[in-house]
């Protein structure tokens, strides 16, 4: 089941698509202005997000940067009764992935949700967690500015703990978003978070990368 967030300060709209999209078994949540609706897209791991343009308390594009500048990469659909390419391009430099003029079908609506909720956003280009830094495309990781020397596996390991943080990524699921299908023994990847440790916690800097006892690994900064 998709789960999705609405953030509509329409409420007759906002009623229509709910109802429209539970009909279809997708699950919704709403939110009726833009800074509850960021606060509910940081608590909460949607598969994607409807965003209208005017919202009262913060506009949808304000909301969309921040939640960019966040690392946040979910997929982004920006409702608009605004149909210039002027517009548009505002919208896509703020970090939404899609855009649907209002009034809109609610089919079209259900299918482009779909499509968005199959992928990542490609909006987010750099993650930061304290002074670690990641550059997405690059593919290089720098902590307190100096460039880590990391292996593919290791970068993969990095940026998929750096997704989830502060959360923990099991054993399990970082086994599988690194080697898919196709896995090593298990001792394989303790040694690759043997080697990343090393790297990423040299020197006279706290530590972010943790062992999380029966769970898995996490980044997180000292006071989380």
């Amino acid at each position: 089941m998709l789960n999705l967030l609405l953030v509509e300060d329409d409420l007759d709209l906002a009623t229509a698509v709910v109802d429209y999209l539970e009909l279809e078994d997708i699950q919704c949540d709403h939110a009726m202005n833009g800074l509850a609706g960021l606060n509910m897209i940081i608590a909460n791991d949607y598969q994607a997000i409807i965003l209208d343009l005017n919202l009262p308390k913060m506009d949808g594009l304000t909301v969309c940067k921040n939640m960019r500048e966040q690392g946040i990469d979910t997929p982004v659909l920006m409702l608009t009764a605004r149909d210039s390419l002027d517009d548009k391009l505002v919208g896509f430099d703020s970090g939404a992935d899609d855009y649907l003029i209002k009034p809109f079908a609610m089919e079209e609506l259900i299918v482009r949700m779909q499509v968005l909720a199959r992928r990542r956003s490609g909006q987010v280009k750099r993650l930061t967690l304290a002074d670690l830094e990641l550059d997405l495309q690059q593919k290089q990781a720098f902590r307190a500015g100096q460039l880590l020397k990391l292996s593919p596996t290791a970068w993969k390991i990095l940026e998929t703990l750096m997704r989830a943080t502060p959360n923990p990524v099991s054993r399990e699921k970082l086994m599988q978003a690194v080697w898919g299908d196709d896995q090593p023994d298990s001792n394989s990847l303790k040694v690759h978070i043997f080697n990343l440790r090393k790297q990423l916690d040299a020197g006279d800097v706290p530590a972010l990368l943790h062992t999380i006892p029966g769970i898995g690994f996490a980044l997180r900064t000292p006071s989380a």
